[in-house]
């Protein structure tokens, strides 16, 4: 065969394939509509019969893509450059190394955050620790002191378990007035991992503890060490010493090469780059729990030694990140969000769509699991009007994600940490969604 023939054969074929594919979506646009239109979330859809990017070869499909070995350790894409974790001064007054970086959980999906996306909070800055060189003394009210490295570590058996960490300040801006027309600067001092390490109970029983060793301190290795007091009913029961986060060492932000979890509890207690474990029959009152991570009361005291994230909720889809000014009335759309509890698992959301007067019951949805972020999922069809839309969860302890009113006539507006209230969102009727404060309900 001549090499015309061959090319006038190719040449053909290549636009017997584009007819063919240009007729099968004009066949398939004519039956869209009607076979979508019975219980689909994508009703009411708009279908092109010409539409370019399914009747043409698409750009990156016509040449060979990257080799395998062009990066060692793979990267988003580069279409992915607004999902990335923000800082604000208002959370540093200028210094960046005692700071916060915002995990961007507006874009999460599922239950588990990326390790480059984990929120950040340090106290004097990330510390680059050499595995080879780190220690870990526990001493004190132990019947056997002992100083471990990170191999001697390993050698006890692992566990891997799903736990979010929340910085106590998670939404401290909001207490007065709303402050931020922005989810990530709001909620976005948490995130969720799976955490890989071994269960501290198992290294102290193994020790022995002292009859009267009722206090521990966890003390880090950085610039600022954050010493902390924690009970040691709380060390013998889930707190967990780990190395690997979403199957792979830990990052030095994280507090490479070892750090505490401490499931549920304020994020400060999950001491990073852990050095030491001290135990005592009394606390230690170190500056981190006297001068800070302490809730000022309308009388003029502090509380001390409060530990536990309360129930709490938010939708992140609508958010003021995330509006609905792209649907058209008629369209479903998911709403979703974010539930999480530090004292046990999720057992329900409720959803209003005006502002708390009635409420509807959501979906879990995915895995639900304790100490853990859970999603919540609620389908509607949107038309077009004005509404004040909010979240409340409910967990196992029998604990309710309070309004404002409630919170703040129990603890006033001074404080700074554990706020749980409620978050409203209003959506317009353009689609747009704004940080409100909703203060006074209807009785029940």
């Amino acid at each position: 065969m001549k090499n015309s023939e061959v090319l006038q054969k190719e040449v053909k074929s290549s636009a017997t394939a584009v007819t063919s594919r240009r007729d099968f979506f004009k066949k398939t646009a004519i039956y869209s509509a009607g076979a979508l239109s019975a219980a689909s979330v994508l009703t009411p859809v708009s279908a092109k019969a010409d539409d370019p990017a399914i009747i043409n070869e698409a750009p990156w499909g016509q040449k060979l893509g990257d080799p395998v070995d062009k990066n060692l350790y793979g990267i988003p894409s580069a279409y992915e450059h607004n999902n990335i974790r923000r800082t604000h001064e208002l959370f540093s007054s200028g210094d960046p190394h005692a700071s916060v970086s915002m995990c961007p959980i507006h874009e999460s999906e599922g239950i588990i955050t990326p390790n480059g996306l984990f929120f950040v909070r340090d106290h004097g800055g990330t510390a680059h620790v050499n595995p080879n060189e780190w220690r870990l003394m526990i001493h004190g009210k132990v019947k056997k002191e002992i100083v471990l490295t990170l191999e001697d570590l390993k050698k006890y058996p692992s566990e891997t378990r799903t736990y979010f960490i929340e910085c106590p300040a998670n939404g401290s801006p909001e207490w007065r007035a709303p402050q931020f027309n922005n989810l990530q600067f709001m909620k976005g001092l948490m995130s969720a991992a799976q955490w890989t390490g071994v269960m501290l109970k198992t290294i102290l029983e193994d020790l022995g503890l002292e009859k009267d060793a009722v206090w521990m301190l966890a003390e880090g290795s950085d610039n600022a060490s954050n010493p902390r007091s924690i009970p040691v009913d709380k060390a013998m029961d889930d707190i967990m010493v780990v190395w690997g986060q979403n199957g792979e060492a830990l990052r030095p932000e994280q507090g490479y090469p070892v750090r505490l979890v401490v499931p549920g509890w304020e994020g400060n207690l999950n001491t990073k780059w852990l050095k030491r474990l001290e135990f005592s029959d009394k606390p230690w009152h170190s500056k981190e729990e006297t001068s800070k991570y302490t809730m000022l009361q309308k009388s003029g005291k502090a509380i001390r030694y409060f530990w536990v994230n309360e129930v709490n909720s938010v939708i992140t889809s609508p958010c003021p990140e995330k509006p609905w000014t792209h649907l058209k009335k008629g369209e479903m759309v998911e709403i979703e969000g974010l539930a999480w509890s530090g004292h046990g698992t999720i057992k329900g959301v409720d959803i209003s769509f005006d502002g708390g007067d009635n409420w509807v019951e959501a979906k879990l949805k995915g895995l639900v699991l304790p100490k853990s972020w859970t999603r919540f999922s609620y389908i509607i069809k949107w038309d077009g009007k004005p509404m004040i839309l909010a979240s409340r969860s409910y967990d196992d302890f029998g604990n309710i994600q309070p309004t404002i009113d409630e919170e703040t006539s129990a603890v006033g507006v001074e404080s700074v940490y554990h706020r749980n209230a409620i978050v409203t969102w209003e959506i317009t009727s353009k689609g747009e969604c704004n940080n409100v404060q909703i203060r006074k309900h209807k009785k029940a």
